[in-house]
């Protein structure tokens, strides 16, 4: 397959992902937020964007937005809350799911990174810090798990676009 179709996939080596064809649609539905807590968040932040774009998804990255500098995420607070889905991305201690979780109406989906050194763990303190998030109704994927992310969003949204429909067009 690789050999037949090599040169046609779009690799993007940040995310580590390629992409064959592409999508030729357009969802009408409002932006994901993509938050990422540090630039070492990008890989698995890009690997949900790369998703989401080629489902025809539209998207915002919110970039280096992490809690050791809470002033960068109050900035950017009001364009994150336009957003009916926010996926957070974040290792450590990834307390921007609690924080985001709390700051918005949104649904939030946790998407730990195994970045991190010491009782990181590889990703597993971020992973449990999520599950046990203090801000009610965060969903929560498996480690760098991105493209589970933006599958989980692209359901959402959805659904938020059918609901919208449906009462815009009641039969």
């Amino acid at each position: 397959m690789f050999a037949r179709h090599g040169a046609q996939l779009e690799f993007d080596p940040l995310s580590r992902t390629a992409i064959l064809g592409q999508s030729h649609r357009t969802l009408l539905t409002a932006p994901v937020a993509i938050v990422m807590a540090g630039t070492s968040d990008l890989r698995v932040g890009r690997e949900a964007a790369r998703t989401l774009a080629f489902a025809g998804q539209r998207y915002r990255e919110y970039t280096d937005v992490g809690v050791a500098g809470l002033w960068r995420l109050l900035e950017r607070i009001g364009d994150i809350r336009s957003s009916p889905v926010v996926i957070v991305a974040a290792g450590m201690d990834a307390a921007l799911v609690s924080v985001v979780g709390g700051l918005v109406s949104s649904a939030v989906i946790a998407l730990p990174t195994s970045v991190g050194y010491g009782v990181a763990l590889g990703g597993a303190t971020a992973l449990h810090a999520a599950l046990a998030s203090c801000a009610p109704g965060i969903s929560v994927v498996n480690i760098d798990n991105g493209y589970g992310a933006a599958c989980a969003a692209l359901r959402i949204s959805l659904a938020l676009a059918a609901s919208q429909n449906a009462a815009e067009h009641p039969e």
